[in-house]
């Protein structure tokens, strides 16, 4: 049988704090991300599910993660998480409640899972590296053990869901800090087989890009509620003061994959 369209909200960086007040880069966090649940709830029709690309949380403390896991468990889809380097993968599985998915590593490992929708296969892949190269991410051996055994040329279309970029982008800042180290090498791993690459969906820039390498769509979602500047003479981040909160739709239809990008008021 043919695979199904399928469509999915993208969305990124959601930063709760320990408190509803909690602020990063002068912005609140909560009421963005409780203005984006009601967003995605009012949609009709509904999303197939919500993919949420790490940094759920600022500090990976109790209270931050018990008023994420409240405020995401609010919504109407299912919701699939990758690990952000402000996350931990224990707290995530702790935590968050997650959709039906398969996991393909022990409960002590990164956290790396599939689940499949209408004949489309989604892969999470954690790159969260150890502390002290944070911010940038790595790939265990565990890690690329799944890799190894997802990315055959043989198979249904295939969807990679992530936190960090894995290649540079144009902004010194973000190529600098902010990749996977040895992105390029799972670079070439997926060029390999983009036949059946629907994209590789990411976050961790607080802002949205989409590019096509060697035939593979990168997508990254603007968080939920703060941007950062991304120019190509950005030596280092900085926030965005205009640019609203924001989240994506994507659609995946036999033809390829749609990207709209979309914002919303600040509360």
């Amino acid at each position: 049988m043919d695979p199904g369209d399928v469509t999915f909200v993208h969305i990124s960086d959601s930063h709760i704090g320990p408190s509803a007040d909690y602020r990063r880069h002068g912005m609140a966090a909560l009421p963005c991300a409780e203005r984006i649940v009601a967003t995605i709830n009012a949609m009709a029709p509904q999303p197939d599910f919500v993919l949420h690309t790490g940094d759920v949380v600022t500090e990976p403390h109790d209270a931050s993660y018990a008023m994420a896991a409240e405020v995401f468990g609010r919504l109407d889809a299912p919701v699939y998480y990758a690990v952000g380097n402000h996350d931990t993968a224990a707290d995530l599985r702790r935590w968050m409640r997650v959709g039906p998915h398969m996991p393909l590593l022990p409960d002590d490992g990164p956290w790396s899972y599939a689940f499949e929708v209408r004949g489309h296969r989604f892969l999470a892949v954690d790159a969260r590296g150890p502390d002290a190269i944070d911010p940038q991410g790595a790939l265990s051996a565990a890690q690329w053990s799944v890799l190894d055994r997802e990315l055959t040329p043989d198979g249904p279309p295939l969807t990679i869901f992530t936190h960090f970029p894995l290649l540079p982008m144009g902004s010194p800042w973000i190529d600098r800090t902010m990749l996977v180290r040895d992105g390029d090498v799972l670079h070439d791993r997926l060029a390999a087989v983009a036949h059946r690459l629907s994209g590789v969906f990411f976050g961790h820039i607080h802002q949205p890009l989409h590019m096509s390498v060697d035939g593979v769509l990168y997508s990254s979602a603007p968080s939920t509620f703060a941007q950062l500047t991304g120019w190509p003479t950005d030596e280092v981040a900085g926030a965005d003061p205009v640019a609203l909160p924001g989240y994506a739709v994507v659609r995946l239809t036999a033809a390829g994959t749609t990207v709209r990008t979309l914002s919303f008021p600040r509360p």
